[in-house]
């Protein structure tokens, strides 16, 4: 369904077929083998002025594709070729199930309505993506974010994964999420392209690769905020659906965490986007979530994993069903050096006080940096996986490790559990352990904590994470394969759901 990240992906569309019905060619001439021979032995005005027009209009006719070949190339990246919002969509979108045990019936249905995706100027998105080498000032992100956000094929996992699934693990950045969800959302199921029909307006904005250029440097409030700015006066000056609601029926993917978006002055860091007027009411999907605004949604961090079918996906689930883990935990990920009393100091003591108990991993640098299998080796080995927070609250190694069928050990309750209510399990305790962090600081083992959890136990908790591997990846599905359902779904649904309950209030509300 993504399309392949080089040019040649524009040849599937349909172009239109052009029959040439010459007029000053004489009827039995239009066809010879030879016509512009005879052509241009007939040194008529009326043939150089129909010459002139015709390639005029063919000019006219090609026009829209004239981009894709005259812009320059990257090494390894290119753009990918987005459907126009007014092309029907040629490609149905494969969903995945969290059902592990039995073959996934096509949904066909939409059963709460259909979506409509905003054809938005090019500098909002695709522009965007090909000036990849411009979004961080240490170094080309084009590699991290090609293949339509998938990332450089992992091939060095073939010794790790299952060789007939090598094809499905990627190099995924976990800042892609704008562009994976673009990609796939064009050729969703309920997609519509009538926007009349739609019950929600998907607004295509790269909001978090917009800003992250401006994130690092000597950069001014204004620059930081200035695509957001835009895109909004966009939607609300020449959008009628927009307005007619004001954006309670829109969403939009924001591909990094909501504290980026929130910057109260213009000293601080971030932008201002959320906090700007026409974003209020605009469903907001975020890798991290403000709890307590009702508007940002929390989905998965993208892993490497994006499988194809749902033989890729039960294939995936039986491995790490029946791995042999010679561990009983593990922690993966640098100290932070800034931080007094910094927690991950701790934890990595732990682990390197019990060898034969704890594997550590040591992120310091990049020794964890795409491209290295021993963070999905060290999980897939590991009965537990220790989950402190990250920079903020949440990390993308929470669905790396459940990925690997390893299951979350937290303490912070803010790193999950407020976090992913549509994707994660309802009971925390049924795929998971909850450690506070205080116990850690006053010496509480980890070893001995985690060993206190019977066989049995382990094994429902360890059955719940995979059987909710599903719900936190993001689907790469060939043309044609069998429907099922995945976060892209997932999150589709879920936001139709809430446009149709706030509707429902909206109504209420009025007729009192």
């Amino acid at each position: 369904m993504v399309p392949s990240s080089d040019h040649s992906s524009s040849n599937h569309r349909h172009h239109p077929v052009i029959k040439l019905n010459i007029p000053c060619l004489p009827a039995d001439q239009s066809s010879d083998s030879s016509p512009f021979i005879t052509f241009f032995s007939l040194h008529s005005r009326r043939c150089l002025i129909f010459s002139v027009l015709l390639l005029q209009t063919l000019l006219l006719l090609f026009s829209r594709y004239l981009p894709f070949f005259l812009y320059p190339q990257y090494p390894r990246f290119s753009a990918p070729a987005f459907p126009h919002s007014s092309s029907p969509s040629t490609t149905s979108a494969a969903s995945i199930t969290a059902t592990t045990t039995r073959p996934v019936e096509a949904r066909s249905q939409c059963e709460f309505g259909k979506v409509f995706v905003y054809d938005l100027p090019p500098m909002f998105n695709t522009e965007i993506y090909r000036n990849c080498d411009e979004l961080n000032p240490w170094h080309s992100r084009c590699e991290a974010l090609s293949n339509g956000g998938y990332g450089r094929p992992a091939a060095e996992l073939s010794r790790v994964v299952p060789r007939n699934l090598v094809h499905a693990w990627y190099w995924t950045d976990q800042f892609a999420l704008e562009i994976i969800f673009h990609h796939r959302i064009l050729h969703h199921r309920c997609r519509t392209e009538d926007p009349e029909s739609a019950v929600a307006y998907y607004i295509p904005f790269y909001a978090g690769l917009a800003v992250e250029k401006y994130l690092w440097s000597n950069y001014s409030a204004k620059d930081r905020d200035r695509h957001c700015e835009m895109v909004l006066a966009w939607i609300q000056r020449q959008q009628p659906y927009f307005n007619r609601s004001n954006g309670l029926d829109h969403f939009i993917t924001m591909g990094r965490i909501t504290w980026d978006f929130r910057r109260s002055r213009d000293d601080d860091w971030g932008s201002h986007c959320i906090y700007m007027p026409g974003m209020a009411n605009i469903t907001r999907l975020l890798i991290e979530r403000n709890p307590w605004d009702n508007f940002d949604v929390g989905v998965p961090y993208p892993t490497g994993f994006h499988p194809s079918t749902v033989s890729d996906l039960d294939t995936w689930q039986d491995f790490v069903r029946s791995r042999h883990r010679k561990t009983l935990f593990c922690f993966a990920g640098a100290t932070r050096g800034f931080i007094g009393n910094d927690f991950r100091r701790l934890l990595i003591a732990q682990c390197r006080n019990e060898p034969e108990a704890c594997r550590v991993v040591d992120c310091a640098g990049t020794r964890c940096s795409n491209g290295t299998s021993m963070v999905v080796e060290t999980f897939l080995d590991s009965e537990f996986c220790l989950q402190p927070r990250g920079d903020s609250f949440t990390r993308r190694s929470i669905f790396d490790c459940m990925l690997a069928g390893s299951i979350p050990v937290f303490f912070w309750r803010r790193t999950a559990y407020l976090q992913y209510d549509w994707f994660l399990p309802g009971e925390p305790d049924s795929y998971s352990v909850f450690l506070h962090r205080d116990e850690v600081k006053n010496g509480t083992s980890i070893r001995k904590f985690l060993q206190s959890y019977s066989r049995e136990e382990v094994k429902k908790m360890r059955e719940k994470v995979i059987e909710f591997i599903p719900k936190f990846v993001y689907a790469k599905p060939a043309a044609g394969s069998e429907n099922a359902e995945d976060v892209v779904d997932i999150a589709v649904d879920g936001v139709l759901k809430r446009v149709i309950n706030q509707k429902g209030k909206a109504y209420k509300s009025r007729n009192k």
